[in-house]
Order: C-alpha cells, then sequence, then structure tokens
C-alpha cells in the first residue's frame, strides 16, 4: 500500500493538501473556503473536495444541498467517478467536489470496501493532471476512515489552530496521528504548515499561545495570522468566501497573505526536493 502512494505521489506535478485539525471548531472549514479562493486569486486553478458530512465547504461555495447530485460519496463508494462529481463554483478556477449528509453513514461501509483507506486516492488519480499543484481536502475535526482516506491521498497537511487554550493539546494529537499515517500508508505524509485562526492581538491569551505554538513548532508556523473578523463570520450565510463577500476587510487580507506564503514555501520544498520528486 504504502509503496502505491509513494509511486503515485512522484508522477503528480499537483500538490495535494489536506486541511485538518482533529479539534473542531478551529476555522478549518473557513480555511479551506478562503485559502482556496485565494490560490485561485493569484492564478492557480483549485479543486477542494469536501469529505466532511456537515458539507459546510460546499455551502460556503454557494452548493446548495438540493444541488449536489453526484459528490463524495458516491465517489469513495464507486458509484461515480471523482470527473462527474465536480461542480464549478461561481469563483472562476475553484471547483469543489461536495459532500452530503450520507458520508455520516460511509464509516460503517468503507469497512466492508477494498482499499477502504486508499478510496479517495484512487479516485483523485483521474484528474491529477486537470488542476495546478494544490488541492485541498476540508477533513471531518475526527480521526475515523473519512479523515484516514484524506491523510493517505495527500502530499501534507496544512493545520489551522485557534488561538486558545487548549490548542496545543489538539495539536500534538494530530502530530500523533499524522506520525502514524506516515509509518504505515503514506510516507510521504508531512505538516506543510500551522495557521493560527481566530487571533486578537488584543488578548493576551492569544499572545500568549501564538508565542508557544511558534516555541513549539519554528517554521512550520506561517508567519501570517488570521484574525478574529466579524466579516469572516458572516461570508457563509451569504454562500460566499469571504474574499468576494468583502475583498478589503483585514480577513481577506489575511488569506491573500497566507496563499503566497503558502506558495512560496511548496516553491521552497520543491526546490529541496528535486525534480525527480516533483
Amino acid at each position: 500500500m504504502s509503496n502505491d502512494v509513494a509511486s503515485l505521489h512522484n508522477l503528480v506535478s499537483a500538490r495535494i493538501l489536506a486541511i485538518a485539525n482533529q479539534k473542531g471548531g478551529v476555522g478549518k472549514t473557513t480555511t479551506t473556503i478562503n485559502l482556496a479562493t485565494a490560490l485561485a486569486a493569484i492564478g492557480q486553478k483549485v479543486l477542494i473536495i469536501d469529505i466532511d458530512p456537515q458539507g459546510n465547504a460546499s455551502t460556503g461555495l454557494g452548493i446548495g444541498r438540493e444541488d449536489r447530485g453526484e459528490n463524495v460519496y458516491g465517489v469513495l463508494m464507486g458509484e461515480t467517478t471523482i470527473r462527474a462529481a465536480i461542480h464549478k463554483t461561481n469563483i472562476p478556477q475553484l471547483d469543489v467536489v461536495p459532500s452530503t449528509a450520507d458520508l455520516s453513514g460511509a464509516e460503517l461501509e468503507l469497512i466492508e470496501l477494498d482499499r477502504r483507506s486508499h478510496r479517495l486516492y484512487d479516485a483523485v488519480s483521474e484528474v491529477r493532471g486537470e488542476y495546478d499543484y494544490i488541492r485541498l481536502i476540508d477533513c471531518p475535526p475526527s480521526l475515523n476512515l473519512l479523515t484516514l482516506n484524506a491523510m493517505v491521498a495527500v502530499h501534507a497537511v496544512v493545520v489551522p489552530l485557534q488561538c486558545e487554550f487548549f490548542a496545543l493539546e489538539g495539536l500534538s494529537m494530530l502530530i500523533k496521528t499524522i506520525e502514524r499515517v506516515r509509518l504505515t500508508l503514506n510516507p510521504g505524509l508531512e505538516i506543510q504548515g500551522v495557521v493560527l485562526t481566530m487571533f486578537d492581538k488584543r488578548n493576551n491569551l492569544s499572545l500568549q499561545v501564538a508565542q508557544d505554538v511558534r516555541d513549539f513548532l519554528g517554521d512550520k508556523v506561517y508567519r501570517t495570522v488570521i484574525p478574529r473578523n466579524v466579516r469572516i463570520s458572516e461570508a457563509p450565510s451569504h454562500g460566499k468566501p469571504v474574499l468576494i463577500y468583502d475583498h478589503r476587510c483585514a480577513g481577506s487580507q489575511a488569506y491573500i497573505r497566507l496563499a503566497s506564503e503558502v506558495i512560496r514555501r511548496e516553491r521552497h520544498l520543491n526546490a529541496v526536493r528535486g525534480p525527480e520528486c516533483e
């Protein structure tokens, strides 16, 4: 299994990232939507694969629940192809494979299937040449077969981390999970970076948590922080990323900076690895 993953990742020029944290409420879906929009805005062709049964990333991109037709559940069950499940959004260069509530029961159904940890990995290979080097997979806030499928399918994980008291506890759990997956299923898996979310510079706790995380992980933490921002909170109810809802607000500007930083980091990693690893 591990050799399968390594061989596909060596063939693929597109970089595939999961947005993951086993702790809920950290800004994972918000980061998925807005980072993808920012990447599209600066010229990347991006695909979001929403594997969270709540389907909030799909909703936040304006894909109504009644409009989801072919979706990621059918892809994982082998009932449809990932190409057939791709939906265009209103944002140029940004597509989504939406989620539905059917995913809530997928855990039990996947157990019965062959290559149950590799269903998403197998599906993604079909469209690997149709997008630029970043695809974003929005993971549910727990470790289950859906999250495991994401971690087998991707090259690296971007971790949103809320600036609050238990942040490091949740992060240490995720690091252990990534290490287990690396040892057994995906030897190339790594943390691409950690992004601090819901940051309030007026709050001493936010400042302390940010410093603690940087002390713990060093350069793995992006310099860009995502501020606590009313416009970020309002945008999903309008079915829009915050960059479309209000591109001038502090939250939108932060996601543009984060997208630039992600791309710079990817280019640096590619340069270090050399062309044979792309």
